[in-house]
C-alpha cells in the first residue's frame, strides 16, 4: 500500500488540506504502508520555494513524516512536478501517437463563447470538439508555423458510464456525455492537473488516493486516462470539505484557516493534529484525546463520514487546553518565548550560563522562573498567545497606572487601612516565597484591620498585582517574589511584593489632580 499527499506551494496549507494529509498519514502508518510527499509546483506564476519550505515545515510541525519526498529522496522521484516535465511530454506524445489525444487551436475567446452558448441552452459546458478531427499532419504544420496549441484528451466516442467504488462514498458514476475532451497539456507545455496527477500516481505506484470531495469531478477524467495508458487505477476516497460553523466551506472570512496561523497563535501541534482527525471521523470508545500513533492504529477510511465536518474553534480550544495542561513546563517556555519577547519582557539575549532548555535560555534561575510562570498561566488559557495577558501583572506592574483607574482608586481608598497594614507587614517580613507565608501575612493583616474575605483579599490583590482579577493570589504572590529574586539583563526586572505595596500606598496617598 502506498499513499501520498501532494500540496501546491502557492500559499500556506489550509486546515482542510492538512486534514487530508493527516488522513493519508494515519491510513499509511496504521497499515504499515508507505507515505509519499509530492510537490505539485507547475503553477509557475504562483509557486515559490518559500511556500514549499513553509508547507514542509508545517507538516513536520504537525508531527507528520514521509518515507519518500523532495527532501527525503526515494526510488520513485523526482518528487517535484517541475522536475518531471520531460516525463509528461513523453506520455503526451504516446497518446498523440495512438490518436487518443490531439492538438487544439481554439482561442480563449472561442472557448468562452462556447461555454456561454452551452449555459444559455441549459447544457453542461464542455468542449464542442472543434479541433477534434484536424489531421495530425495539418496540426503539425500549424504548430511549426508558430500557432499555439493545447493538447486535449480524446474522450472515447459513445455514451458510456465511468464509475468507481469510493472508499468514503460507495459507488460514484459519471456519464461521458457531460465530460468533453479535456486539456492535458497547456499551450506553454505545462501539464494540466488531471494529466500530471495520473502519470505521477501511476509511476509512483500510489495504491490509494485520499483527497477532498472537490476532486470528485476530476476522477472520471483521470480514470479515462488510466484506461488509455492501460494502467490499473488506485482506490479513491473523497473526504468531505471542512466547513465553518455556518456550514459553508471554511475560508479566511471565518478567521484563521491555515496551519501557520494556528501555529502562530500558540496552538500545540499535537492538539491541532488530534482535533483535525476528529473532523468527520471518530476513534470510537467515547475517547477523543489520543496521540497520533494511537489515532493511526484506530483509523479506518471507511469510517470517515460522508457529510461535511464542521470546524469548531471552541472544541479546538478544549483540545488545546488539555495538551497545554500536560505539556512539560520547559517546552511551554520555549513555545511562549516569542510572545513574551513581543511584549519586551524577555530579550533575545537571555542566554547566559547553566542548562539549555531548547529555548535558548541557559540561566537556571531565569528558566526555572519562566517555567513556573508560563506553566501556571498556561493552565487558564486556550492558547499560548494568551499567556502574556495572564502575566501582565508580573512584568508591567505600575501603581500609578493602576490607580489611574477610578474603580481601583475608589476601592483602594476605601480599603486604605488594609493596604497600609499589608505594607507594614511586608516591610517587616521576608519574601512571601510560598502560599503558607503569604497566608500568614494576610492573617496578620486581618487581625489588625478586622477585614476578611473579599474585603481583605481584594485590596491585597489591587496592591500586589494592580489588577482587579487574575491568577489566584496563592499562585501569583510566590511568583512575584520568585521573579523579584531573578536578576538578569535578559529579563525585565520584577518588583517584590514589599516594593509593590509601598509604591501603591505612596501613590494612593498622593492628592488626585482635579479633572
Amino acid at each position: 500500500m502506498r499513499l501520498r499527499f501532494a500540496p501546491s506551494p502557492t500559499g500556506q496549507i489550509h486546515v482542510g488540506n492538512a486534514r487530508t494529509a493527516l488522513f493519508n498519514w494515519l491510513m499509511a502508518r496504521g497499515a504499515g504502508a508507505t507515505f509519499v510527499l509530492r510537490v505539485e509546483d507547475t503553477d509557475f506564476a504562483r509557486s515559490t520555494k518559500e511556500a514549499e519550505g513553509s508547507a514542509i515545515d508545517d507538516l513536520r510541525w504537525l508531527g507528520l513524516s514521509w518515507d519518500e519526498g523532495p527532501d527525503a529522496g526515494g526510488s520513485h522521484g523526482p518528487y517535484r512536478q517541475s522536475e518531471r516535465l520531460h516525463i509528461y511530454r513523453a506520455h503526451a506524445v504516446e497518446l498523440l501517437s495512438k490518436d487518443q489525444a490531439y492538438h487544439c487551436f481554439c482561442s480563449e475567446e472561442q472557448l468562452e463563447m462556447d461555454r456561454y452558448q452551452a449555459l444559455r441552452n441549459m447544457q453542461p459546458p464542455k468542449y464542442v470538439g472543434r479541433c477534434r478531427n484536424i489531421p495530425r499532419a495539418a496540426a503539425r504544420a500549424r504548430i511549426e508555423a508558430g500557432e499555439a496549441a493545447t493538447i486535449r484528451f480524446r474522450v472515447p466516442d459513445g455514451d458510456r458510464e465511468v464509475a468507481w467504488e469510493d472508499l468514503v462514498r460507495d459507488r460514484v458514476a459519471f456519464n461521458t456525455d457531460v465530460i468533453g475532451d479535456f486539456v492535458m497539456v497547456r499551450s506553454e507545455g505545462v501539464p494540466a492537473y488531471n494529466f500530471a496527477v495520473v502519470i505521477d500516481d501511476a509511476l509512483m505506484e500510489i495504491s490509494h488516493v485520499i483527497r477532498g470531495e472537490d476532486h470528485i469531478s476530476n476522477t472520471p477524467r483521470q480514470l479515462l486516462l488510466y484506461e488509455a495508458f492501460g494502467w490499473r487505477p488506485p482506490r479513491f476516497g473523497h473526504v468531505s470539505n471542512v466547513l465553518a460553523p455556518d456550514h459553508v466551506k471554511l475560508s479566511k472570512r471565518h478567521g484563521a484557516t491555515s496551519v501557520g496561523e494556528f501555529r502562530e497563535r500558540g496552538y500545540l501541534p499535537e492538539a491541532l493534529a488530534n482535533y483535525l482527525a476528529l473532523i468527520g471521523w471518530s476513534p470510537g470508545e467515547n475517547v477523543e484525546l489520543l496521540p497520533l500513533e494511537e489515532l493511526a492504529r484506530r483509523f479506518r477510511i471507511e469510517d470517515v463520514g460522508k457529510s461535511g465536518g464542521v470546524f469548531d474553534p471552541e472544541k479546538l480550544a478544549w483540545v488545546n487546553r488539555h495538551y497545554l495542561k500536560v505539556a512539560a513546563p520547559e517546552r511551554l517556555v520555549e513555545l511562549t518565548l516569542p510572545f513574551l519577547r513581543q511584549h519586551g519582557w524577555v530579550a533575545a539575549s537571555a542566554a547566559a550560563r547553566g542548562r539549555d532548555s531548547g529555548s535558548g535560555i541557559r540561566d537556571a534561575k531565569v528558566l526555572d522562573f519562566l517555567a513556573k510562570a508560563v506553566g501556571i498561566a498556561a493552565q487558564s488559557v486556550d492558547r499560548l498567545d494568551q499567556v502574556p495577558a495572564r502575566l501582565h501583572f508580573l512584568f508591567d506592574y505600575s501603581a500609578q497606572m493602576s490607580l489611574a483607574n477610578p474603580a481601583i482608586r475608589g476601592e483602594a481608598t476605601a480599603a486604605r487601612a488594609v493596604i497600609a497594614a499589608l505594607a507594614d507587614e511586608l516591610a517587616a517580613a521576608g519574601p512571601l516565597a510560598d502560599k503558607e507565608t503569604f497566608r500568614a501575612v494576610a492573617g496578620r493583616v486581618r487581625e489588625k484591620t478586622g477585614a476578611k474575605g473579599k474585603a481583605l483579599f481584594h485590596p491585597i490583590r489591587l496592591a500586589l498585582t494592580g489588577e482587579q482579577e487574575g491568577l489566584e493570589l496563592d499562585l501569583a504572590v510566590p511568583l512575584i517574589e520568585q521573579g523579584a529574586a531573578v536578576r538578569h539583563a535578559g529579563i525585565r526586572a520584577i518588583f517584590s511584593a514589599a516594593d509593590r505595596t509601598a509604591a501603591f500606598l505612596h501613590e494612593l496617598e498622593k492628592p488626585v489632580a482635579n479633572a
